[in-house]
């Protein structure tokens, strides 16, 4: 994977060495089921999703460069929701005590960056629960485009049944987005 870089953080491809970092925070039970997964057990079942990512090449480990440790995940994904070529749906989690920071924008403005201008995506989605309040505000602050809601579309890990917040960015979208910047 190519490593990419923000003025706070590196993202990178995973390795074994990160599992303690990454087993922090995907214990916590603020932080999985917000991105529709289970805390983890155990180091194991961390380690395997590690290999997994290791293994597909498609989601860094984000970290930050003052402490040097891995504080989250962003991934370029098939979207489940759309057949079409050139299209990828953006993913991240971040460690809680990183909350708040303006990390989640800058990951997602790289990734962004990333897939527009190196892998000449179409089209990049991403998708939030509507409770999920804070993914809410990372994506209106980047710049993606609300599509809609899929009402009573995703069962969560509880069953409960939730609706699929869903947004968009073209790549025309993408370049004036880069445009406006520009000009202020």
């Amino acid at each position: 994977m190519k490593t990419l870089e923000t003025s706070r953080l590196i993202l990178r491809g995973f390795s074994e060495s990160d599992l303690e970092d990454t087993y922090a925070y995907c214990i916590d039970p603020d932080v999985g089921p917000n991105a529709g997964w289970m805390p983890h057990k155990n180091k194991e079942e961390t380690l395997a999703i590690i290999h997994h990512f290791m293994l597909n090449e498609e989601v860094w480990a984000i970290v930050e460069k003052e402490s040097m440790n891995v504080i989250g995940s962003v991934g370029l994904h098939a979207d489940r929701k759309r057949s079409t070529p050139d299209v990828k749906m953006i993913g991240y989690v971040l460690a809680k005590p990183t909350w708040g920071k303006g990390y989640a924008v800058e990951v997602v403005n790289s990734v962004l960056k990333y897939a527009f201008e190196e892998m000449k995506l179409k089209m990049v989605t991403v998708y939030h629960f509507p409770f999920n309040h804070r993914s809410r505000r990372v994506i209106e602050k980047t710049g993606f485009h609300y599509e809609g809601t899929l009402r009573y579309s995703m069962k969560l890990l509880d069953g409960r049944i939730t609706d699929d917040v869903c947004y968009s960015m073209s790549e025309d979208e993408y370049y004036r987005l880069q445009e406006k910047k520009r000009e202020m």
